[in-house]
């Protein structure tokens, strides 16, 4: 096996998705514990220090308690390299959820024991059903008190219209919690409390027909309650199928504890060897083989100002193919130019290292001094590769956005511009508006919050917002079309995106009808072309 070949098989890339405060990124810190990654884990609620997730790095993230941009982590273990893409659980940001997804080749779903599947949860599944990727589930916080572990399994299976296989099965919840029991191996992995993830826990060999046995490790009570929990699953539940597990159809379940460190390491293992590497993607109908020699990469996800040190602009790249190497020229097929990445840096959430060569798999950051969009394609010169854009979100929340001070008008305008072109907001303009006002629209209100926090403290800006009433929005397709020649009632707005191209704002989906009727031969899309 080639060098290139071998690297890239040893790549998992894989995202984190769930609703807030299933316990995300506190698993996610785990794992990075597990790679030696980072020392100890950052409390996220910071109840017992002043430490935060490692992989939240916007201050108002660590303020709130929330992660609101997704973040990548790399890190090696056991002989692999895994790049994980820790993402928004929050309903508002979930378009920043949406393109990472794009870019990763399986997905972690987190879910709290006590809740169950939550709407959000609902919507990311969807979106990794859509791809066909692998699906795995580590139900959370067995160490508090739990729904019923078959009502759980039933409520994913009616959810999400897969298959469930249990690799583990609980002993109890909240305070009669006594650990998992491991189908596979047949052993029982006992959870004590006192160790607070201190230290590896070791599994207790132990057939469930050994009834002394089980009696000294768990109480008679318990020891019966799980024999005829195991029996039942024995005979009821799916046969374990690698290939259904591969192709979104069979989700593997884990039970555990993240916060407690309890069954991150024997999920960890499991999910590794039941994985993928690398998947091929699709560039204009053909698949693109990971493992090919050719360079190729996309852009799913650009962000400024991750470091208040360097106040730069970072293109985060999936890899999709071949070798990176430092230095060397590449071809961006949006822009029609040869270019070298000079600096590619490999991230752990805010954090940098420059590398000099990555590989199929991996995401690597590089700086952008404003030449990339979203969806771009990177290959090598040469080529003609392009891969299939990332749809955006209609927006369903306006509001119009003015600067405070007239003083700072360029730095209200890069603001906007910037945090526009990474995806976290769309911005429109009123005809001879002028930039001083905008009016902006948003997937979800919080996002409203994120960006008068970051014009304020990444740009000097203070801004002036009104809510307006418009849910709908409409991209005109007829060419040339004048919109003034147009019929509008009086609770439609006709603006321009940051392109040029015309668009209405409406108030309800009866405007947008009344509309329709008034100007018969008006074309109307939901997205705009070049988006998509």
């Amino acid at each position: 096996m080639s060098v290139l070949s071998r690297e890239i098989e040893r790549r998992r890339t894989f995202a984190i998705i769930s609703h807030p405060d299933a316990g995300k990124t506190t698993l996610t810190e785990k794992f990075l514990l597990y790679g030696g990654a980072i020392q100890s884990a950052g409390s996220v609620k910071g109840k017992q220090s002043d430490k935060h997730a490692v992989s939240d790095w916007m201050d108002l993230e660590k303020q709130r308690g929330i992660s609101i941009t997704s973040s990548v982590l790399q890190f090696e273990y056991d002989g692999y390299c895994i790049n994980i893409l820790d993402t928004p659980g929050h309903q508002d940001f979930s378009e920043d959820t949406y393109r990472t997804l794009m870019a990763a080749d399986s997905a972690v779903m987190v879910i709290d024991a006590a809740k169950g599947i939550e709407p959000q949860t609902r919507k990311l599944f969807k979106v990794c059903a859509m791809r066909d990727i692998p699906i795995f589930t580590f139900i959370n916080k067995l160490d508090r008190e739990a729904r019923d572990p078959f009502d759980l399994l039933d409520e994913l299976e009616r959810e999400f219209g897969i298959e469930t296989y249990p690799m583990n099965w609980p002993i109890g919840c909240g305070q009669k919690f006594k650990g998992v029991y491991d189908r596979e191996e047949r052993q029982i992995l006992s959870f004590d409390d006192a160790h607070r993830g201190r230290e590896l826990i070791h599994g207790i060999k132990c057939e469930i027909t050994d009834t002394e046995k089980l009696d000294e490790l768990i109480g008679p009570y318990q020891r019966e309650e799980l024999v005829e929990q195991v029996e039942l699953l024995d005979a009821a539940s799916a046969e374990f199928d690698l290939e259904a597990v591969r192709h979104g159809k069979l989700s593997p379940v884990f039970f555990g504890s993240a916060l407690n460190n309890f069954g991150i390491e024997p999920f960890l293992e499991h999910f590794l060897k039941m994985t993928t590497s690398p998947l091929p993607r699709i560039a204009e109908g053909k698949n693109i083989d990971p493992f090919d020699e050719n360079f190729t990469a996309f852009v799913f996800k650009i962000q400024a100002n991750m470091n208040k040190a360097h106040r730069d602009r970072i293109a985060f790249m999936r890899i999709c193919s071949g070798k990176f190497e430092r230095g060397k020229e590449y071809y961006h097929v949006q822009g029609n130019k040869s270019f070298r990445l000079s600096q590619p840096q490999q991230m752990m959430a805010d954090e940098r290292a420059v590398i000099d060569e990555a590989y199929a798999g991996d995401i690597i950051g590089v700086f952008d001094p404003g030449i990339f969009s979203i969806g771009d394609t990177i290959c090598e010169k040469g080529e003609r590769v392009r891969f299939e854009g990332i749809p955006t979100f209609a927006p369903e929340h306006f509001a119009m956005v003015e600067q405070v001070d007239s003083m700072k008008r360029k730095q209200f305008a890069k603001g906007m511009n910037q945090i526009a072109q990474e995806g976290a907001i769309q911005i429109f303009f009123e005809p001879n508006s002028g930039l001083e006002r905008v009016i902006v629209g948003v997937v979800g209100v919080l996002q409203f919050e994120v960006l008068e926090y970051r014009l304020k403290n990444e740009y000097g800006c203070d801004l002036r917002r009104t809510n307006l009433a418009y849910q709908q929005i409409r991209w005109i397709e007829n060419e040339g079309l004048d919109p003034k020649t147009l019929k509008l009632s009086h609770d439609t707005k006709c603006v321009t995106d940051f392109r040029g191209k015309n668009l209405l704002l409406f108030t309800s989906e009866w405007s947008i009808r009344w509309v329709l009727e008034d100007n018969p031969h008006l074309k109307l899309a939901e997205f705009s072309k070049n988006e998509v």
